[in-house]
């Protein structure tokens, strides 16, 4: 009986993906390198993404060190003015709180992650969140969805991971739990076979977790 719900965040709950990579596509352009959008996400599902091509071209530490940060300042400034809504997440949120226990896994860093919710009530439905200060190994280890259970002090089989990467699926799967994945434009060429159900939209998701082997809900 499924009783908690861990959510992945970026791509899920908050349309930001793509800004991410524009953000550091930005930061490369500024010295002169092209990212490759195919290749980033091939390296995304590695746990790897946009510095990968920029080291394998030759580019030294201490540029991509600066350019970090001018990539992390480049996102924040998309946080904090593209559309990043994504239609149904609180009304799905809504529905499912009555029936699950709900919190956020994701590899979001901290200060990204309070600039989103600043004014969002995303937040109000879960238990708790942990970001990637809050782990040692990033997805696609186990480590964070493993924090996830020990949080909740769940087991993997009451629990269901929702997911929009190859690199959260097989962090979800390494820890031994369900993983639906929510369809996304942006992720949407990436391997999902290995999911144990797929969801078209956010809206979905409720029925599809009721579809799986046992999920019942809390009683």
């Amino acid at each position: 009986m499924k009783k908690f719900i861990l959510f992945d965040h970026d791509g899920v709950l908050v349309d930001t993906e793509f800004w991410y990579f524009k953000a550091g596509e930005r930061a490369l352009a500024d010295i002169g390198f092209t990212l490759d959008r195919d290749q980033y996400l091939r390296d995304m599902t590695q746990g790897f993404a946009t510095w990968t091509q920029a080291v394998a071209a030759g580019i030294d530490d201490q540029t991509i060190s600066r350019q970090r940060e001018v990539r992390n300042a480049y996102y924040q400034e998309y946080l904090r003015t593209e559309d990043i809504e994504i239609e149904g997440v609180l009304q799905t949120l809504a529905e499912l709180a009555g029936t699950y226990r709900m919190a956020i896994v994701t590899t979001c860093k901290r200060a990204d992650f309070d600039l989103i919710h600043e004014h969002r009530p995303i937040l109000d439905y879960m238990d708790f969140y942990l970001d990637r200060e809050d782990y040692a190994r990033a997805k696609p280890h186990p480590e964070p969805y493993l924090r996830g259970l020990e949080r909740f002090g769940a087991t993997a089989d009451e629990t269901v991971v929702v997911e929009d990467s190859a690199r959260g699926l097989k962090s979800a799967i390494a820890a031994g739990i369900d993983c639906i994945v929510v369809a996304n434009e942006f992720t949407a060429s990436q391997d999902f076979s290995e999911a144990t159900a797929k969801a078209a939209t956010i809206w979905d998701l409720p029925s599809t977790i009721r579809g799986l082997t046992g999920s019942a809900g809390r009683r």
